[in-house]
């Protein structure tokens, strides 16, 4: 047996001895690497990033820009670089084996091999690490500063690397080194004693990576810093037998180097905040007397600069708070960027547990009523998160005063980025919730809420539209929404809302769009300084509009639509509020006609080519990603790939651009590929694109197999890496192209209430068109595709004998009985899907019967003679999995040729490594026998009993 498995392993069916390079085979996955996490410096001359492979041991690598540097870290991740740009922090994994070998001995979580805690001063090799980490933290700001929590039952043994190194650095592992070995905690010790909710005993080591300052907290449970690093807050406990009385919470002076405690005693202290400056600290504590009390009973504290300690802002006789309220545990704790105001939450006091009933006499009951705002499978698959709803509250400390913001009757909230702001968005579907369960959506009414007493102003009632937190003034002042009825945006300021995109006769929706709901709007780069213009999207390109409507808009990019030219915003820093039209907004370019991408820049409201030249960056056949930014430096790190070129990482820097990473150079031992985009027409006479790949060793003379895969439009992908990788149950490209299969995939536009026709219109008019040319193999064509491809090829099979092998990767097989069924994993109907969105049938199922049934494979299964493969697996929470069933009972009664895999415990498209290998193979398999004659395993000629499950795979051919 493991003979057989080793050899399906390898790969069956490989292609001639004679080819100069071998085919993929289903041993190179686990180290095909990938660019991982990447961070640049703040002065731009440093860049750390990982090497991750699918299954193994990563890398971390540590890089001066100017490539005059370079070291490699095993295992290294999680990687940070301070402030002053001298220092990398980062995490170090245990050994992959180690870790694999603890799973195996089902170790609890606690047992489990732990991270180390790494430093190191760039330019230098040596390392400095501590053993059991739990977290880390630095400064927002990131500055020199960085704490680490680690389990203290670890015998810490620092190490470093290297024959040299600065003094600094030594200065730091000589006195980290001191205090690991001479600081023992003690019962009181001020600086000593903690608990932890992670575990008992963890301390915290508080490093200044410049100066080797370091300071050492034992038993700490919880820290943070406030954004400018001159502050550190922490939950201590100094006695473990007796947490009520001995936890507490104190204040680190970084640079005065001096703790304050601001409060003793408690059961729990939570959501800890520290405004920018440092001078104010909240947090929640509950210090019932009984620690173990069916009831907590949480209070906001508060601490500011000369205060003795800390004191009660917010408790249940707290003016302005809801009567039957209180300070919820679970809301975030924050202040506003001045420090002058605290935001909270709050939430409905519950009724504590009922303790008196015994489990074997509760009824466990689900009950559904038709008034309901929610299904109950959607109420129960958010059950948790309904339990810790909370609602936001601030308290201005300008005021003394509390103002609840939100509650049951608008529960949802849109802070303004600037929280010193006067105003934020309030939004609710109160009372129009059921309709989701057909439209997918809910019509809202939106308001402009007072942070200064919480008055409500009404923006914008039955909104059937889009409003997101990210479009709002950063100030408050104006509220964003985008109308479908008029496919327009408005703005409220208070008092009156206004059409600002009137003006604009382009189209600001999607215009391709193919679904029988309203086109989604483009959307919204963001605002410029001072809320004076908001910068909007159209298919290409970016308008200025004024939100007062004095100004006309400005397209600012003004060549996008002529040259079909996509321009979007790439926001290389996260602090970012507004866009300065002087600074350099980089921005991404995409050619929608021959797929080239690129980067451009605006500055002072006009493109601006010149940093970019046109010979690196005007219209590229790559795929650019993962874009950046240095902060005070115009240095520019991002990946970029093809489909014959791995992505590796580039830095852009004084004009020229340096590639720094080498990834996978074991791919030139392999037979790859090309990609190219294929032009047709379809049976109705519409042009049709699709992308076509063939191997690499490619020969005219010769005649291919060929696959078709499909998910509605996919030829934007053209410049994009596949790397071969085991499959969730999509088709793994690269791989069937280095074994000899020519893979086309078409891009599909759907005629409402016809997906199925459509689909054969564009699937089948292309692989007819491909049959044209004399080196395809065109008795040897299949067809593969997962979800809503998935459904495609099973309406396919019985459109078609054309095709000599098909597999469907969850499946709709009866829109009938899928419509009114639930999307497990959501808990939501499945009618919306039907009427609005992707399955494109546009109306109920009473309305348009004939629809569901022309849609519906098992309405027309007598006319099947393609061989199909069905993967449905029992945990999927999109498609019910009977619709497999459905499909394969329908087929078998029929007497047609039909597998179904069904990866227990497994979701709508595979998860666990080991399934996507397994299904990989049977892929290879199935294909390999039916469309170049190799010799089908057994689990396709005689099955796997379930007798045999877990003993005999049927990979053996």
């Amino acid at each position: 047996m493991k003979k057989w498995i080793l050899m399906a392993l390898a790969g069956a069916g490989c292609i001639a001895a004679t080819a100069q390079k071998k085919p993929l085979d289903h041993t190179v996955y686990d180290q095909w690497q990938s660019i991982g996490k990447t961070v640049l410096s703040n002065n731009g001359k440093w860049i750390v990033y990982n090497i991750n492979v699918q299954e193994g041991d990563d890398e971390l690598v540590i890089q001066a820009t100017d490539q005059s540097y370079k070291k490699v870290i095993a295992r290294g991740y999680d990687a940070r670089i301070t402030g002053d740009s001298r220092t990398v922090v980062f995490r170090i994994k245990p050994l992959f084996s180690e870790l694999r070998q603890a799973r195996i001995k089902k170790k609890k979580p606690a047992d489990m091999p732990r991270d180390s805690f790494a430093v190191l001063t760039l330019g230098e090799d040596r390392i400095l690490k501590f053993p059991g980490l739990i977290s880390y933290k630095t400064p927002k700001d990131q500055n020199e500063w960085v704490a680490g929590l680690l389990k203290n039952e670890v015998k810490e043994k620092l190490s470093y690397q290297s024959d040299k190194s600065k003094d600094s650095l030594r200065q730091v592992i000589d006195s980290l080194q001191y205090v690991i070995n001479t600081i023992k905690p003690s019962k009181g010790d001020a600086d000593k004693d903690s608990v932890t909710d992670f575990g008992k005993n963890n301390r915290l080591l508080l490093i200044n990576t410049a100066t080797g300052e370091q300071h050492y907290f034992a038993n700490v449970s919880d820290y943070i810093f406030n954004k400018k690093g001159s502050q550190l807050l922490i939950y201590q406990t100094l006695d473990l037998k007796d947490t009520a009385r001995s936890a507490r919470m104190v204040l680190y002076h970084l640079t005065a180097k001096r703790t304050d405690t601001l409060l003793r005693g408690g059961n729990s202290f939570k959501n800890l905040a520290l405004s920018d400056d440092g001078s104010r600290a909240a947090f929640i504590a509950e210090r019932n007397a009984r620690p173990r009390a069916p009831q907590k009973n949480y209070k906001l504290w508060y601490y500011r600069q000369g205060m003795d300690s800390a004191t009660v802002l917010v408790d249940t006789l707290t003016r302005f708070l809801p009567k039957g309220s209180a300070v919820s545990e679970y809301g975030k704790v924050s202040f506003s960027k001045s420090g002058n105001r605290l935001l909270f939450g709050t939430a409905p006091i519950r009724p504590p547990k009922d303790t008196t009933l015994v489990d074997i006499d509760k009824v466990n009951v689900d009950i559904w009523n038709y008034k309901d705002d929610y299904l109950q499978p959607y109420q129960l698959e958010n059950q948790k998160k309904d339990q810790e709803k909370s609602y936001m509250a601030v308290y201005d400390f300008d005021q003394s005063r509390m103002t609840q913001i939100t509650g049951k009757a608008l529960p949802y909230i849109y802070e303004a980025m600037e929280s010193d702001g006067n105003y934020f968005a309030a939004v609710t579907d109160t009372g129009r919730r059921v309709a989701s369960q057909w439209t997918g959506r809910t019509s809202k009414d939106v308001y402009r809420v007072s942070i200064k007493d919480g008055r409500v102003v009404p923006a914008v009632k039955d909104l059937d539209g889009e409003i997101r937190g990210s479009w709002m003034a950063p100030s408050g002042k104006y509220v964003l929404w985008y109308d479908n009825r008029q496919q327009h945006y408005f703005v409220f300021d208070g008092t009156a809302a206004r059409n600002i995109t009137a003006a604009i006769k382009t189209p600001l929706y999607d215009e391709e769009n193919d679904v029988p709901d309203d086109p989604s709007p483009y959307g919204v780069m963001g605002w410029t300084e001072g809320d004076r213009s908001v910068l909007i999207y159209d298919r290409y390109d970016i308008w200025m509009v004024d939100p007062l409507g004095k100004q006309p808009p400005v397209n600012l990019t003004k060549n996008g639509r002529q040259k079909q030219i996509v321009y979007r915003y790439l926001s290389t820093d996260p602090e970012e509020r507004y866009i300065r039209p002087a600074n350099k907004s980089l921005l991404s370019t995409f050619n929608t006609e021959n797929k080239k991408a690129g980067f451009a820049m605006l500055e002072n409201n006009r493109l601006n080519t010149s940093l970019f030249t046109p010979q690196l960056f005007q219209e590229q056949p790559y795929y650019y990603d993962s874009a950046s930014r240095a902060k005070n430096a115009p240095v520019y790190a991002y990946t970029k790939e093809s489909y014959t070129q791995s992505p590796d990482l580039y830095v852009f820097n004084n004009g020229k651009e340096l590639r720094l990473s080498a990834t996978n150079p074991q791919q030139s031992k392999y037979n790859w590929g090309t990609a190219a985009l294929y032009h047709w027409t379809t049976f109705s006479g519409k042009p049709a694109t699709g992308i076509l790949y063939r191997p690499e060793d490619f020969d005219s003379t010769k005649k291919y197999p060929v696959l078709l895969y499909f998910y509605e439009k996919l030829s934007d992908n053209l410049y994009q890496y596949i790397p071969p990788a085991p499959t969730p149950s999509r088709l793994n490209i690269s791989f069937f192209v280095s074994r000899g299969y020519v893979v086309l995939t078409p891009d599909i536009s759907y005629a409402i209430g016809h997906p199925a026709q459509s689909a054969y219109d564009y699937i089948v008019s292309g692989a007819r068109d491909l049959a044209r040319h004399a080196w395809i193999d065109t008795a040897h064509m299949g067809i593969q595709g997962q979800s809503w491809g998935g459904i495609q090829v099973a309406q396919l099979v019985t459109m078609t004998p054309m095709f000599a092998a098909a597999w469907a990767g969850a499946p709709v097989a009866n829109m009938t009985s899928a419509y009114g069924g639930i999307r497990w994993k959501g808990g939501v109907n499945r009618q919306f899907q039907y009427e609005k969105t992707q399955s494109r049938i546009g109306a109920t199922l009473w309305e348009k019967p004939e629809l569901y049934i022309e849609n519906s494979p098992l309405f027309h299964l007598p006319k099947v003679t393609t061989p199909l493969v069905i993967m449905s697996n029992d945990n999927d929470g999109a498609v019910p999995w009977y619709q497999g069933i459905e499909l394969f009972t329908g087929m078998r009664r029929l007497g047609k040729p039909v597998w179904m895999l069904n990866y227990n415990g497994e979701e709508h498209n595979l998860v666990q490594r080991k399934n996507r290998k397994d299904i990989s193979i049977r892929e290879q398999q199935f294909f390999d026998w039916l469309l170049k004659g190799a010799r089908p395993p057994r689990w396709i000629t005689e099955g796997v009993p379930a007798v045999d499950k877990g003993i005999n795979w049927g990979l053996e051919q």
